[in-house]
C-alpha cells in the first residue's frame, strides 16, 4: 500500500493508518489496539521471521528495510512468499498467521506495527528460520554479513514448522474455538462435532477455569481463539431462588457472559451465548426472538441479564434453546430410570414445548458459526409437535417397554403444592424456529430424536 507523504522544508508528514480510507480501500477493520516501534542502528539487522497470532500493520517511520512475508497458515498457500522494499511512503498488512520478516538498508531504520491483540508472554508462535531452503528469502545482505540474534539463528526450517491453524474461509466466524462448560451436555457435544466440522476446540470448565472471575477471563491468552462458545451455566432453577444459589446464578449466567463479551469486544471474537426460554413468561403460544425478556424467577433473570450483556458484543450469536437433553443427567434419563424400576410418576402436564437435544444445539452452532449467517439472536429447539412432559414421559415408558398409564398428569401448582423454594417455571416454552430455519438449518424432530436417545440408554 502506498502512503502519500506531505513535505516541505522542515520534514514530511503522513497518514500512517486512518480507518476509513484503509477498509475503503479493502482491507479489513482489524481494530488495532497496540502500536509497537522496532529501532534498528545499523545496516543488516535482520528479524523474524516470526508469525504472530494477531494482525499486524506494518511500516517505517524513517529508513528503509527490505521486507520478506511468508505464509505459515495450514492450507494450500503455505509456503508463499512475498517480499518488497519499504520506506515511509509503503505500509503492509499481515494477516495473523503470516510470518513476518524484515533487514535494515539504512542505519537509523525505525520498523512500526500496528497490532489487533495486546502483546502477551503466554503468547504461541509459529516461526521459520530465516536462511531456510524451500523459501530462499533474497536478502540484499546475506546471512551471514546480517546482524541477527541467537534465537533468530535457531528457528525451525520448513520441514519442521507446524503450521499455524488456518485462517477462515470466506463466511466462517473462525476455527479456534474456545468452549466454556466444555464438561456439559452441551459442551461434551460441541467437544465432539468441533473437530468433524474441521474447527480447533479448547475446552475449559470448573473448577480450572471460573467466567465468573474478571481477572481469570482477563488473563486468557484470546490471541489464540477466534470464537467462544459460553457452554458454561448454572442450572438449578430451584437452587436460584436460595440466598446462596441466587448469587451463583447471577455470578455463572449474568457476571460470566458479561466478562467474555467484554473479552470479545476487545479481542474481535465471535461470541457464541446460551440462552434460555426461561427468560420469558410464558405466557405467549410460542416465542419468537424478539419477545421482551420476562422472567418469572432467579434462573431466569439472570440469564437474561447475561443476555443483555452479550448483545452488547459486536460479534454475538445469542442462542436460545429448551429442554435440553444430552449426555448427562436429563429428564429422559430419569424418567427411563423410573420406568425400570416400576415407579409411578406424577408428571406436570400443563408445561409445554418441544425438547432439544444436545446433538442438534452443537451442529446449529456450528452452522451459524460456518455459514457466517447475520449476528444476532436464534431460537434453536428440537422441531416437530408441541408436547408436555407429562407426553414425554409417557412415550419414555412406552420406549422401555412399560406401561405408560402408570405416568399420572398433574398440574404445575399440583405436583408443587407444599414445597418451599420452588422456582416459578413458564407454561409455554415452544420457541419459533423460522429464523434459524431460514439461515438453512432445520433441526431435527424432537419425539424422533426422543425414540433414538432412549434406545442408546437401552442398549
Amino acid at each position: 500500500m502506498d502512503l502519500t507523504l506531505h513535505g516541505d522544508n522542515r520534514g514530511w508528514f503522513k497518514e500512517n493508518w486512518q480507518r476509513e480510507k484503509m477498509v475503503a480501500l479493502g482491507l479489513p477493520d482489524f481494530g488495532p489496539v497496540q502500536n509497537n516501534i522496532s529501532f534498528n542502528d545499523e545496516v543488516g539487522v535482520t528479524r523474524g521471521i516470526h508469525a504472530e497470532p494477531w494482525d499486524k500493520f506494518v511500516s517505517v517511520a524513517t529508513g528503509r528495510v527490505f521486507g520478506a512475508w511468508v505464509d505459515l497458515r495450514e492450507g494450500p498457500s503455505f509456503g508463499t512468499v512475498y517480499t518488497c522494499e519499504i520506506d515511509p511512503s509503503v505500509a503492509v498488512y499481515v494477516p495473523k498467521g503470516v510470518g513476518n520478516a524484515y533487514q535494515t538498508l539504512e542505519p537509523g531504520t525505525a520498523y512500526t506495527y500496528l497490532v489487533n491483540a495486546h502483546w502477551s508472554p503466554q503468547a504461541r508462535y509459529t516461526f521459520l528460520n530465516l536462511a531456510d531452503e524451500t523459501v530462499s528469502v533474497p536478502w540484499p545482505i546475506p546471512l551471514e554479513q546480517a546482524i541477527l540474534s541467537d534465537k533468530d539463528r535457531a528457528h525451525p526450517r520448513m520441514e519442521d514448522v507446524t503450521p499455524f491453524p488456518a485462517a477462515p474461509a470466506e463466511g466462517l466466524a473462525g476455527r479456534r474455538v474456545l468452549v466454556t462448560g466444555a464438561n456439559g451436555q452441551l459442551g461434551r457435544e460441541l467437544m465432539a462435532q468441533l473437530p468433524a466440522a474441521g474447527y480447533h476446540p479448547t475446552g475449559v470448565d470448573l473448577p480450572e477455569f471460573d467466567i465468573s472471575e474478571a481477572a481469570a477471563v482477563d488473563a486468557l491468552d484470546w490471541g489464540q481463539y477466534d470464537v467462544v462458545v459460553n457452554a458454561a451455566a448454572w442450572t438449578d432453577v430451584d437452587g436460584a431462588e436460595t440466598p446462596r444459589g441466587r448469587r451463583s446464578a447471577w455470578r455463572a449466567n449474568a457476571t460470566g457472559p458479561a466478562n467474555l463479551a467484554r473479552a470479545a469486544a476487545v479481542h474481535d471474537l465471535t461470541l457464541v451465548h446460551v440462552s434460555s426460554e426461561y427468560t420469558f413468561d410464558g405466557s405467549a403460544e410460542i416465542h419468537t426472538e424478539d419477545e421482551p425478556p420476562s422472567p418469572l424467577g432467579v434462573y431466569g433473570q439472570s440469564k437474561a441479564g447475561g443476555d443483555a450483556a452479550v448483545q452488547a458484543a459486536p460479534h454475538h450469536y445469542l442462542v436460545r434453546t429448551s429442554w435440553v437433553v444430552g449426555e448427562g443427567r436429563n429428564f429422559v434419563r430419569t424418567m427411563a430410570s423410573l420406568a425400570r424400576r416400576g415407579a409411578e410418576p406424577r408428571v406436570v402436564a400443563d408445561q409445554t414445548g418441544r425438547l432439544t437435544f444436545t446433538t442438534d444445539l452443537a451442529a446449529g452452532i456450528i452452522h451459524l458459526l460456518a455459514t457466517g449467517a447475520p449476528y444476532g439472536t436464534y431460537n434453536l429447539s428440537g422441531q416437530g409437535p408441541v408436547v408436555s412432559w407429562y407426553d414425554v414421559a409417557r412415550r419414555v415408558y412406552e420406549l422401555t417397554g412399560h406401561a405408560p398409564d402408570l405416568v399420572t398428569p398433574v398440574t404445575t401448582e399440583e405436583y408443587y403444592a407444599g414445597q418451599e423454594g420452588v422456582a416459578p417455571r413458564p407454561l409455554v416454552s415452544t420457541l419459533d424456529l423460522g429464523r434459524i430455519e431460514a439461515t438453512g438449518f432445520t433441526p431435527g424432530n424432537s419425539m424422533e430424536r426422543l425414540e433414538a436417545y432412549v434406545a442408546t440408554l437401552e442398549a
